[in-house]
């Protein structure tokens, strides 16, 4: 699996750096054709501890707010939680990628 922001590193840095309070998230958007809107999230995510990931989430909130919102129904309802599970840093994933973490090699990820 390959971590965006971590696609060197060996897992031993991967697990420092995740017990020094960086996070792994996966952001939301949305794409809306009139009558069928998809929900989607984004590849993994490594955040630095102290950073809130706004930037690295920007552009997957642009794609909701310019292509998401004008599906309906689902469109007008979807783009708005997209863009606050954005804003707010992404959906946490970091506990359920902690047992596949373990698993991998101490070689360069993927």
């Amino acid at each position: 699996m390959a971590i965006h922001g971590a696609e060197t590193w060996t897992t031993d840095r991967l697990i420092r750096e995740l017990s020094a309070g960086g996070r792994l998230v996966r952001y939301q958007y949305c794409i809306s054709f009139i009558f069928t809107t998809l929900r989607r999230e984004s590849a993994v995510h490594f955040v630095p501890a102290g950073q809130a990931g706004l930037m690295t989430g920007l552009p997957y909130t642009l794609l909701a707010l310019i292509l998401g919102w004008w599906g309906l129904p689902w469109g007008v309802l979807y783009t708005p939680v997209c863009v606050f599970t954005n804003l707010t840093g992404g959906r946490d994933v970091t506990v359920e990628h902690l047992p596949e973490a373990a698993s991998w090699s101490t070689a360069v990820l993927p």
